[in-house]
This record gives structure tokens, C-alpha cells and sequence, in this order.
């Protein structure tokens, strides 16, 4: 009797091993087949996710050309950003940025950054940023957006040595509008890189200024 006892346990213990195994074959075979899956979904994503340029542009500068992405300011809350190089230069998380026109100077033949600075165009004097204007250096790129307001302090020396930078829409300029501006100590024609919206309540994004305008392109080297 005690035999057989034996004999029935061995019995049952082999066919539960037996069944558990197959169900656990089961479930790794389904697991194995979801990792597989996941694996290939994963493999095709990354095939299709479309690459990352410098400072966030959409396509590859050619050689001998600087990226840059900039931003004006959006009403009084959130300040500009500008970056170059995959460098942010100016921001509100950097904390360098101000009501008025924030400016970046840059390398115009490393692409580095040489100086950045806000001037308050609504409560402050214009007169720091005339001489800043006539400081800046022969072959330097110069990168400018508007916070909050750019225009009200704004003469007319001023607009005119910012025109000299290749600036066409710094005549029009008003209270609150929204600008952004690449151009260039000594550059010779107009410059192709200027966005500028102007302050309606008709057509206002927020109450009491325009929407944000962003820019982004590729700047040619300075060449000897």
C-alpha cells in the first residue's frame, strides 16, 4: 500500500510539473514574443525619428555656416531665448534676459559667443545703447529680440546703427511689437534674417501684445 501511495504522488507530482511547465512555456514563449515585437517597434521608431540639428533647426546648415533659433519675447511673462551653435546664449532659465531689446554679439568667424546684454528701451535711457551699437566690432554677427516693449525709448541715432547692422524693419518698429534680428557689423546688403509683428488689438495673441515670432537659419562664416 505504501508503494502505491508512493507511486501516486510521484504520478501527480510529475503531472503537475508537467502542466505547470507547459503553461509556463506558454507564457515565456508570449513574453519572448512581445520583447521581439517591442524590439522591432522600437528599432523601427528610431529609424524614423528624424534627426536633431543644432539649436533645434530643421534641417543641416552646409558647411562654413553658423545654426542659430531665436525667439522674441512672449508679452511681459516669458523672456527671449537665442541660441547659436547649439549654444543658448540668452534665455530666461540663463537668467540674462530684460525687458527692452536683449542683443547677443557673436564671433562672426568661430561662431562663439562675445557678449550678451538687455537694454530697457521702455524705463531706461537709449544712451548705453548707442555706445554699445557703435562698440560692437567689424565681422561681429548681431543677434536681437524684443521683450515686453523694444521701440519706446528708441531714437533715431539708434534705429539708424541697428539699420547699419542689415536691419530693414527697425524703422517701423512700435510700442510692444515683437522682433527678432540677425545681422552683422559691416555687412554690406540687407540682412535676409528679420521677423517683426506688430502691436494690434485686432489681432493681438495676448492682451496687449502680439503673438512670439521665431527665426532660425544658417549664418555664412566670416571669411578673410
Amino acid at each position: 500500500i505504501g508503494a502505491a501511495k508512493l507511486v501516486v504522488v510521484i504520478a501527480i507530482f510529475l503531472l503537475t510539473f508537467y502542466v505547470i511547465s507547459q503553461v509556463f512555456e506558454i507564457k515565456m514563449d508570449a513574453n519572448l514574443g512581445h520583447i521581439f515585437a517591442r524590439s522591432a517597434l522600437d528599432a523601427a521608431a528610431r529609424s524614423t525619428k528624424p534627426p536633431r540639428y543644432k539649436c533645434g533647426i530643421s534641417k543641416a546648415c552646409p558647411e562654413k555656416h553658423f545654426a542659430f533659433k531665436m525667439a522674441s519675447g512672449a508679452a511681459n511673462v516669458v523672456g527671449p531665448k537665442i541660441c547659436v551653435e547649439d549654444n543658448v546664449l540668452m534665455s530666461g532659465v540663463k537668467n540674462n534676459v530684460g525687458r527692452g531689446i536683449n542683443v547677443a554679439l557673436v564671433n562672426g568667424k568661430t561662431g562663439e559667443a562675445v557678449d550678451t546684454k538687455f537694454f530697457d528701451m521702455w524705463g531706461g535711457d537709449v544712451a548705453p545703447f548707442i555706445e554699445f551699437l557703435k562698440s560692437i566690432q567689424d565681422g561681429t554677427i548681431v543677434l536681437m529680440g524684443t521683450y515686453d516693449d523694444g521701440a519706446t525709448k528708441l531714437n533715431e541715432e539708434a534705429r539708424k546703427l541697428i539699420a547699419e547692422l542689415g536691419s530693414t524693419s527697425i524703422t517701423n518698429l512700435g510700442f510692444r511689437d515683437n522682433w527678432v534680428f540677425c545681422g552683422g557689423k559691416g555687412i554690406k546688403t540687407k540682412s535676409p534674417f528679420e521677423q517683426h509683428i506688430k502691436n494690434n488689438k485686432d489681432t493681438n495673441k495676448y492682451e496687449g501684445w502680439p503673438e512670439v515670432v521665431e527665426m532660425e537659419g544658417c549664418i555664412p562664416q566670416k571669411q578673410d
